[in-house]
């Protein structure tokens, strides 16, 4: 059996899946571009997804199982991958840990007005009439309350908040004081102190968020958005900062990515923006193939025992 990495993963790594499998045979490339010659001899492919395309799913004759190293799949071409009735798991669950990490720095961040006070540092200026805010006691309102949205919450009880929770069911979550289906939705903004969203990118997520769903929340409210980019428009998020209906937006993902130079966003003042790189850190890799392990040895067994297999009905 072939397995075709298009994802470039550590020698280190490398070598301990040859150990762990020296049955089976491994073709390494860097990216897709390298691996292309060798796609018709892939029987699983990992892959980060966003490399691949119609084209090459059809060269990969032999293809039967494709492992997505990330959470998202939106970027795969999903329809010639049914025609094919290739197999698709992915590495959700794994970006938790650094997904809530980064989520509550960045509200710190804000709050401490560590951009001013870095800012000072570089321009030797000592200067203490900045005004620091507390994140203790606030409330919370989380956009997904999955493996993510579960582990923020939890690392905000650490700090005293109250958090509510929206998802598709409004199912009962951990961590969660509160959660409600997605139609309760404006009911709660004008609760958020802090707004979050962990949501992936389907159908019924694309332009959830609309400028009249801002308008409704505190004018101090601090949205995050690590989720998908395509939850709100840039439109309507501009014109929300910009008419102060929030105080401040964190964004680590974008309806166009890399984010052009010559976007509105990097202007302003009180939005922060990170390269799409909030659930990545060196731990990264390692989480990921430990769930591609364990869906490898079902797939050799033929348990059908799979950890994240994608439902393209659901979007995820």
């Amino acid at each position: 059996m072939n397995i075709l990495f298009s994802a470039n993963i550590s020698t280190k790594l490398q070598t301990q899946l040859k150990e762990e499998y020296p049955d089976q045979s491994f073709l390494f490339f860097k990216n897709i571009e390298e691996a292309e010659d060798d796609l018709h001899k892939a029987d699983i492919l990992v892959t980060y997804g966003a490399d691949l395309n119609e084209t090459l799913i059809k060269k990969a004759k032999r293809l039967q199982w494709i492992m997505v190293l990330s959470a998202g799949i939106d970027q795969l071409p999903s329809h010639i991958i049914q025609e094919k009735n290739i197999m698709v798991t992915n590495a959700r669950g794994i970006h938790k840990i650094p997904m809530a990490e980064y989520a509550i720095s960045m509200l710190l961040q804000v709050y401490r007005k560590e951009k001013t006070l870095i800012q000072r540092e570089k321009e030797q200026i000592w200067e203490r009439s900045v005004t620091i805010q507390e994140i203790t006691g606030r409330t919370m309102l989380i956009l997904g309350t999955g493996s993510i949205g579960q582990e923020v919450a939890r690392l905000a009880k650490a700090f005293q908040m109250t958090t509510y929770g929206i998802s598709r069911s409004g199912k009962p979550a951990k961590y969660f004081d509160e959660t409600y289906p997605v139609d309760q939705l404006e009911h709660l903004l004008p609760h958020g102190d802090f707004v979050i969203s962990v949501l992936p990118s389907t159908a019924e997520t694309k332009g959830l968020l609309t400028y009249d769903h801002f308008k409704k929340m505190p004018r101090h409210t601090v949205f995050l958005n690590m989720g998908r980019g395509d939850l709100v428009t840039s439109d309507h998020l501009l014109k929300a900062v910009q008419n102060e209906e929030i105080f401040h937006a964190v964004l680590d993902v974008f309806e166009e990515e890399p984010l052009p130079k010559d976007h509105p966003f990097w202007y302003e003042e009180r939005i922060t923006i990170t390269p799409h790189l909030s659930g990545v850190t060196s731990m990264y890799q390692l989480r990921a193939l430990n769930i591609f392990k364990q869906n490898l040895k079902a797939y050799i067994e033929g348990t059908n025992r799979y950890i994240n297999k994608i439902d393209f009905a659901k979007g995820y």
